[in-house]
């Protein structure tokens, strides 16, 4: 045990991430740099290589007569069901049959003696199909009636019609907002070994262990107690690793089974990219109704998303995008309702923010529409139209937090917005090549899983005879710094060195039943489910302690050194004299968040226990012969409360601007007119480069900030809520193109806008 550095009171302090030398210097183990057991083989899925039919003939005899091939796998040879849909809709086929619902699903699989040969045997496959039409556009699907994968939802709140009717300027328009990749670095990978009998331990970069337990376990036919998750840590996940491992991890397992040998799958970054799901892209439109102040009277919103062939998370996702679709702002009277579109693509599912950016830009484009109608900066626009603590979202749940007033005040004074703003008009009346554009935009976040049964977290501590101490959680650790977090919960619970406590990998075999990492909360339900554990554990030290030396239980003080009354021990001896006593020294602590409560037929409730809040100040020059752009500055002032570990949440804050302007600036994806993904690899889909990020980059906490709400510490969550600040880059782009018509007209620049959109929308208002 590390005792070289002493840190005490640990939450709240910027300490390194636990892993972060590891992560440097390659010493950190992922799942592919497991040792595998000896006669390992590999598995290589078979795709379809049509949008849309029905299978007449599946020869796979040159396959399995390959060199190195032990095994092939289609929907035939699976013991049980073959269905890996996270909302048991019974529509998310492991492998496709007889129907094919996308170019890219997998019909079969592959194991053979190495990767390679697995791989190679695959293109052996002579396929023949009945093909079918297909939709590739959500707009088209719509139109076609191919209908909702599932079901839709509406909120509203106040009198809708009559508000409209009366306000004195409306405007009605579409905005079209494109997906996303996640593009995580380490791409999808199981390792799955046979035990005895039923039993099954899958070693797999997922975000959501217990799902992945279930899956295999109703795919293999066996109890889920026989299954076995293990999860040390992922090379990123951002959603993608939330419902997409489950295919990989059943068909790992079921091979393992099948041939009593440990199976590996990895799939190419290619075959990856095709066959996983993304972030939705939505269709978006819009009517506004306000007065010539910019007071907003009503919206009223139609939500289209392409969601694929199968239901996956579409109904949360959509659900969240009408949930954050007021972003920061108050509509007295709303009705917005989400389409989750069914097309013939690969099945969308979690990202970032999982809607809520889709929800959140749609709110900055109709303040964006307001301003430039009357003429006004959109800041005074969205000053005017914040909530006010009491207001109801359009989901009937009061704005009690309200911080974003302090949150501008602070933001557009150390961003010196205003002269900034006005030297970039100065700077566009001159005309000439380079033309600029600032913008400072707000975000709103609610904190929770919709589905409320998710909020929920367990944790199981030890404390071994040696003063050790022992974590493991239900959380996934992803780079995000979860591990790093919750030691620190521990460690200032304990009252004992961080370094005395040893992180564990992730496994269903200590917390069972646990959520997904995701919904940001992966820190505020895993902590407060640590803290539970150390309180029942200290409740029993300090008992013990006060009966051993006779003195009462408020003199007692449990630390690297503990004091009882008069006496102090050294921690390492106090627990041995505890054990030696037969003082229980584990426990198994859980924590469910309070107040919650949604009811999505009525379209009331209290879904999110607090919100998060932030904004952002960003400057962009454009290229106007070209249409290419740099962020020229970008300032942010970000809420999380009292935070736990400011260096992490920092980091946090800083990745999630960056990729949000990748979601909204370069990253594209495109599907040619057979359905084929053309954007599947690095070299046609454009994420963020070091030399994209804003030239000047100033990201601040909100540290006045602490939770009205009693979460860990006080804290907020951060992993989701920064994304949405990169929309000021998207809006500071749509003022420089505006330049051309001296601000008189809303550019309405779609998402992403690439420097071929931002060139035609110049060229537009150029002529």
């Amino acid at each position: 045990m590390k005792q070289d550095v002493q840190i005490f009171g640990a939450a709240h302090s910027s300490i390194q991430h636990d892993s972060a030398e590891k992560h440097v210097t390659g010493t950190a183990e992922y799942t592919d740099d497991l040792v595998g057991p000896a006669r390992m083989v590999h598995a290589y899925l078979g795709l379809s290589e049509i949008a849309h039919g029905r299978i007449t003939e599946l020869d796979l005899s040159a396959v399995r007569a390959a060199p190195g091939v032990v095994d092939v796998l289609t929907a035939k040879e699976l013991p049980g069901v073959n269905d890996v849909s996270p909302n048991g809709k019974n529509d998310d086929p492991i492998f496709a049959d007889p129907e094919v619902q996308f170019l890219g699903q997998p019909i079969f699989a592959v194991i053979a003696e190495t990767r390679d040969l697995a791989r190679r045997a695959c293109k052996l496959a002579r396929v023949t199909y009945e093909e079918l039409p297909f939709v590739l556009d959500l707009i088209a699907a719509r139109d076609a009636g191919m209908g909702y994968v599932t079901e839709p939802m509406t909120l509203r709140r106040g009198e809708l019609e009559p508000a409209m009717a009366a306000a004195p300027r409306r405007i009605k328009n579409r905005m079209t907002v494109g997906g996303q990749d996640h593009f995580y670095l380490e791409g999808q990978i199981a390792m799955a070994i046979p035990g005895e009998g039923p039993e099954v331990s899958i070693f797999v970069s997922t975000q959501h262990p217990s799902e992945v337990q279930h899956m295999v376990s109703h795919v293999l036919d066996v109890p889920a107690s026989a299954v076995v998750v293990n999860v040390r840590r992922m090379g990123g996940g951002f959603g993608g690793k939330e419902t997409q491992m489950n295919l990989f991890a059943c068909v790992a397992a079921v091979a393992a089974k099948r041939l009593n040998r440990a199976v590996k799958l990895r799939p190419d970054r290619d075959d990856d990219m095709t066959a996983t799901g993304k972030r939705h892209d939505f269709v978006i439109d819009y009517e506004i109704g306000f007065d010539d102040s910019g007071k907003i009277h009503a919206v009223s919103g139609d939500w289209y998303a392409r969601c694929g062939f199968s239901a996956d998370l579409s109904g949360p996702v959509t659900d969240r995008a009408l949930f954050h679709a007021d972003n920061a702002y108050y509509y007295p009277a709303v009705e917005l309702r989400s389409h989750p579109m069914k097309t013939n693509t690969v099945s969308n599912t979690a990202f970032r923010g999982f809607g809520g950016p889709q929800g959140v830009i749609a709110a900055e484009r109709m303040i964006e529409e307001i301003a430039y109608t009357l003429g006004r900066d959109p800041l005074e626009i969205r000053k005017l139209n914040l909530y006010e603590n009491g207001q109801l979202t359009p989901y009937h749940q009061p704005v009690e937090d309200q911080i974003l007033p302090r949150i501008f005040e602070d933001l557009e004074a150390s961003s010196d917005y205003q002269a900034r703003r006005q030297a970039v008009i100065d700077w566009n009346a001159k005309g000439g090549t380079i033309r600029k554009g600032i913008a400072l935009t707000p975000v709103k976040f609610g904190i929770s899983f919709t589905a409320t049964w998710f909020n929920q977290a367990g944790a199981l501590i030890h404390i071994y005879s040696d003063g050790s101490v022992h974590l493991n959680h239900g959380g996934t650790e992803m780079g995000q710094g979860l591990n790093t977090k919750v030691a620190q919960v521990v460690a200032e619970a304990l009252g004992v060195n961080f370094h005395r406590i040893q992180i564990t990998k992730t496994t269903t075999e200590k917390v069972p039943n646990t959520s997904a990492t995701a919904a940001s909360s992966g820190t505020d339900l895993n902590g407060m489910a640590a803290q539970d554990a150390c309180r029942q554990l200290l409740e029993r030290l300090t008992a013990f302690a006060a009966e051993m030396k006779g003195v009462s239980v408020e003199e007692v003080r449990i630390g690297e050194t503990v004091q009882i009354g008069p006496h102090q021990m050294p921690f390492d001896e106090f627990i041995k004299a505890a054990y030696v006593a037969r003082i229980h020294l584990s426990a198994a602590g859980f924590y469910k968040t309070p107040k919650i409560h949604w009811d999505r037929a009525t379209g009331r409730g209290h879904p999110f226990y607090y919100f998060a809040y932030g904004a952002a100040c960003a400057e962009v020059s454009v290229d106007t012969l070209t249409g290419e752009y740099v962020i020229e500055r970008a300032d942010v002032l970000h809420d999380v409360g009292r935070s736990l570990n400011p260096i992490i949440d920092k980091g946090q804050v800083e990745g999630a601007f960056v990729q949000g302007t990748g979601w909204l600036t370069s990253e594209e994806l495109w599907w040619d007119g057979k359905g084929r993904l053309r954007t599947h690899a690095p070299s046609t889909y454009k994420i963020p480069l070091a030399s994209d990020r804003p030239k000047v980059f100033n990201v601040r906490l909100a540290d006045w900030s602490v939770n009205r709400e009693k979460t860990i510490k006080r804290s907020k969550a951060v992993g989701e809520p920064p994304f949405m600040l990169g929309i000021s880059v998207f809006e500071a782009l749509n003022m420089a193109v505006a330049s051309f018509n001296d601000y008189r007209e809303n550019p309405c620049l779609d998402a992403p806008a690439t420097p071929e959109r931002v060139l035609m929308a110049i060229e537009r208002l150029r002529s």
